[in-house]
């Protein structure tokens, strides 16, 4: 009588590859180059655009009123209100609300 023997390669090379496929997939949604943190990265660019547009708008301005108050272009209307707003004075034809 002749038994059948089973041989325990296939199933082990099956696990291993079973093992490996596991492995990758999880790499390739939580690792380091996975899905989850591309997500993080496209938000942090959003963010941090944002961040950097407002400051482009800020020093586009700052930069408008240092143009406007320097000497070869002096905006007197500028300059009085700046004094004024500094000394923290008015003139006597204007109404202060506060």
């Amino acid at each position: 009588m002749k038994t059948k023997v089973r041989s325990v390669g296939p199933a082990i090379y099956f696990l291993v590859c079973f093992c490996a496929g596991l492995y990758f997939t999880f790499a390739a949604v939580q690792g380091s180059y996975g899905i989850f943190r591309r997500v993080q990265i496209d938000s942090e660019i959003a963010q941090l655009s944002g961040e950097r547009d407002a400051l482009k708008a800020e020093t586009d301005r700052l930069t408008n009123l240092t143009r406007r108050l320097s000497d070869d272009d002096l905006d007197l209307d500028l300059l009085d209100e700046r004094a004024r707003e500094v000394l923290g004075t008015a003139r006597p034809d204007e109404i202060v609300i506060r």
